[in-house]
């Protein structure tokens, strides 16, 4: 019996509308002209993201500040020392009575002086602020610290997303190469007979489908790209190339070595350490207005109507102060009492921060190992996909299997080509979140 067309069973008019949809479908357009942008290395991108991040010029002016606030704090054991001049000329009027007449006249004054004070004794606030100025600046340190992986991740996780995209822009290239060469292996057996038109439309569907999943690709990886560009500083987009492969590799400490480097010197927890010592240092500073204050000063003046120092008057003075407040209507109290909720408050935060960063740990090395077995497992599932396409290739051109079979081994294929994807990338962010987390490379 001589096969006709539509022998599949299909009526001649969903055929044709079919056939007309994948004919309008096969109409997108091809691949879009990437906009032109420099390429970076990884070690460029972070260089650079490091240098245009707004959070590390923040970060590294706090930093400064805390630092000026430390000279600051340790001028205060250093005296006072300020100079002074004048110089003034007043009128004067008289009456004198031997004449009779009002005499008018002026004189002149100036002056010249060097002072000077110290606090002797302030009840420990100036040590205290001293301790607080140098926790504020170890806390801005590790601030910065964890500011810096901070950004550092955030590059990588950029960089890492216009590689993928690269990679899936080549998976949908490739499955759209697959798919015309199934639409011509479909039309060669329907020119001999061992196939229906049925199969030429199904092949065709899938090169639809492959064309969208090339536009979705190229679309993701330009977004990808002016993503990275806006971290390094780039008005556009930027491409990123590897020098070595993606791999994974073991990690140089052991998970204890991780759990106790992350508790005592993750920069979360260190910040957090060094604002609980500040929140301390203040509550003795806030204390010291319990004892008295004593201070010394001198000063040294002098004095002549004319302007040189010849012939001048001159003074000096020597004083020690002791001042104590007795009675200031409860401010000392409520600056105690004050310091003593911020220091509540910062032992919980240490407490809290210590525990995230532990939690933070368990669940980056789970997901890291994770990703590991899942690059392993994606590895063998694209060889057997591969191998299982090339069957399916064979037993198609034999007239063994359908097209269905055929293009279920393609979309295998490709599933697995991207989860590969996923799994190399997944391991490569988690990896630098543990780096962030801990605070240095590993």
């Amino acid at each position: 019996m001589t096969m006709t067309p539509w022998s599949d069973g299909r009526r001649p008019g969903r055929s044709l509308a079919l056939a007309l949809f994948i004919t309008a479908a096969n109409a997108v357009p091809g691949r879009a002209q990437e906009p032109a942008g420099p390429t970076l290395t990884l070690e460029q991108a972070i260089e650079a993201a490091l240098r245009h991040s707004p959070q590390i010029a923040q970060a590294t002016g706090a930093v400064r500040n805390a630092e000026s606030a430390e000279r600051t704090a340790w001028g205060a054991f250093l005296p006072n020392l300020s100079v002074n001049t004048g110089a003034s000329r007043s009128s004067s009027e008289r009456f004198n009575p031997q004449t009779n007449t009002t005499v008018t006249g002026s004189s002149n004054s100036y002056s010249a002086g060097l002072s000077s004070s110290i606090d002797i004794f302030t009840g420990g606030r100036r040590g205290a602020e001293l301790t607080r100025s140098r926790a504020q600046t170890a806390a801005s340190e590790a601030a910065l610290v964890e500011q810096r992986f901070s950004v550092i991740l955030s590059a990588k996780r950029a960089f890492f997303e216009v590689l993928r995209g690269d990679e899936l822009v080549r998976v949908a290239e490739a499955s759209v190469q697959r798919a015309q060469e199934g639409i011509d292996a479909a039309e060669r057996r329907m020119q001999v007979g061992s196939a229906t038109r049925s199969d030429v439309l199904r092949a065709r569907l899938e090169l639809t489908n492959a064309k969208q999943a090339v536009l979705q690709a190229q679309n993701q990886r330009r977004t990808a790209a002016f993503a990275l560009g806006r971290l390094v500083g780039i008005d556009g987009p930027v491409g990123a190339r590897i020098e070595e492969p993606l791999a994974p590799r073991p990690l140089a400490l052991s998970r204890e070595e991780l759990t106790s480097l992350v508790l005592a010197q993750a920069p979360a927890v260190r910040s957090a350490a060094a604002n609980a010592e500040a929140a301390e240092a203040s509550v003795r500073a806030a204390r010291g207005q319990y004892f008295p204050s004593i201070t010394a000063s001198a000063g040294y003046d002098l004095f002549n109507t004319e302007p040189t120092f010849d012939n001048s008057r001159k003074s000096w003075t020597l004083r020690l102060g002791v001042s104590y407040p007795i009675f200031n209507r409860f401010q000392r109290e409520d600056a105690v009492s004050r310091a003593n909720v911020q220091a509540d408050v910062a032992r919980v935060q240490l407490d809290d921060a210590r525990r995230l960063a532990r939690a933070e740990l368990e669940r980056i090395l789970a997901n890291l190992e994770l990703a590991e077995e899942r690059v392993a497992i994606a590895e063998e599932a694209v060889s057997v996909a591969e191998e299982d396409l090339r069957v399916q290739q064979e037993r198609y051109r034999l007239g063994v299997a359908t097209i269905l079979d055929l293009t279920t081994s393609q979309a295998n294929l490709v599933q697995a080509e991207v989860n590969r994807i996923a799994a190399r990338y997944d391991y490569q962010i988690a990896r630098a979140e543990l780096e962030a987390l801990v605070g240095r490379e590993l």
